[in-house]
């Protein structure tokens, strides 16, 4: 573990404590692993360009003049700008990336070779770094495509699953693989440092857009590869269970999963029609998978006698999976209803920002909210200082 560098707010805390991250990535996946890294406890360092970090412009919405998506994934991180083309600010990060246990970038795959910040470069003077790369599409015969989110939705397959049967594919939400490659990213350093904690070592982890949504398309996937069956859109139907989709109610649409038999007949029991889950058409999933043309309607003139939201409060008390469809204010009210916490509030007075709960609780080394998403350079003085003197220890093993 390395020395840590003084900063405003509470002491460092959490499972990665003592652990510095040099933080060379940029837009999505990279910052949200980042970002929880930090909330974990490790100190985190955001190297930017002159003009910042993409999202600092992606915007409306805002907050306070800042954009809302850069806020979104970068608490608990110090932000230092330094030019790489500028061989003094080059050395910097170099330096920083030599006291480092952990460093994290998705540069074009070989981009950072010129500044000596690839991985032969960083580990020939740091044996015991972590090295994440997160790419669009790997480093070998991939390695000159772009890797945008929605080229990868589109690329995977994950488009041609998506939206109407009879209309055009769509995209989901959400950056969803970037997120999900900040999650995998995650989930190789926490290995890779506990492989260094035994051995010394450290290594190259390396993620890329294209492997983590083939892995996220699991069922799909699957289908593929070992039944060998392309799966295509239906909608917000599922194609192995039934009923798990959106059915209509007296007022809005309801969510009804029964995932299984016995969840199956709970709902029946709920709807006032418990004759239906002994009928032999319908007694197994399989069955109701492949009649679901025949039961779909049974269920739906039941559900049409109350609305969504009475329907739920029914089928939750009797243990039957089911929801409403919110829109995004709702899916927070659902979570403080749940005792969940899902917002915090980070730094204090005008730098105080409301941002979305760690996902992890930890009973024994709880996650922290030590600082706010920092303005671009805000700590790039007292970094260049500590970076520039004399380290009280050396990073890496």
């Amino acid at each position: 573990m390395t020395e840590s560098t003084a900063v405003d707010g509470p002491a460092e805390s959490g499972p990665l404590s003592g652990v510095l991250v040099a933080d060379f990535s940029r837009v999505l996946a990279g910052p949200y692993a980042t970002m929880l890294l930090a909330d974990m406890g490790a100190q985190v360092i955001k190297v930017e360009g002159p003009k910042g970090d993409d999202t600092r412009t992606w915007m409306p919405p805002v907050r306070d003049e800042a954009s809302t998506y850069y806020l979104g994934v970068n608490r608990g991180k110090q932000s230092i700008a330094l030019d790489l083309r500028d061989e003094a600010d080059a050395e910097v990060a170099r330096e920083l990336a030599r006291r480092a246990d952990v460093l994290v970038e998705n540069f074009k795959p070989g981009g950072l070779a010129k500044y000596g910040l690839d991985f032969a470069s960083v580990t020939a003077a740091n044996p015991g770094v972590v090295y994440a790369s997160i790419t669009g599409f790997g480093s070998g015969a991939g390695s000159d495509v772009p890797g945008y989110d929605l080229m990868v939705q589109a690329m995977s397959g994950l488009m041609s699953l998506t939206g109407d049967p009879e209309g055009p594919p769509y995209r989901a939400g959400i950056s969803v693989f970037d997120v999900m490659a900040g999650n995998h990213a995650l989930v190789g350093i926490l290995a890779a440092l506990r492989h260094r904690d035994a051995t010394g070592q450290g290594q190259h982890v390396e993620v890329n857009l294209l492997s983590s949504a083939l892995t996220g398309l699991v069922n799909h996937s699957s289908a593929y590869v070992a039944g060998g069956v392309v799966p295509f859109r239906m909608g917000n139907a599922h194609p192995s269970v039934f009923p798990y989709e959106p059915l209509p109610t007296a007022d809005n649409d309801l969510i009804v999963a029964a995932g299984n038999d016995a969840q199956f007949r709970r709902l029946c029991e709920v709807l006032g029609i418990p004759q239906v889950a002994d009928d032999p058409r319908f007694a197994l999933n399989a069955d109701r998978t492949a009649r679901r043309a025949e039961l779909r309607p049974i269920l739906v003139e039941r559900l049409a006698t109350r609305g969504a939201v009475e329907w739920f409060e029914l089928l939750l008390k009797a243990g039957v999976p089911s929801g409403p469809i919110n829109t995004i204010d709702g899916g927070f009210a659902m979570a403080e209803r749940f005792g969940l916490d899902p917002i915090v509030e980070v730094g204090e007075g005008d730098r105080a920002v409301p941002t979305t709960r760690h996902p992890i609780r930890f009973s024994a080394t709880p996650v922290g909210y030590r600082l706010p998403p920092p303005e671009l350079d805000e700590h790039g003085a007292r970094l260049r200082e500590w970076l520039t003197g004399p380290p009280k220890e050396d990073g890496g093993a």
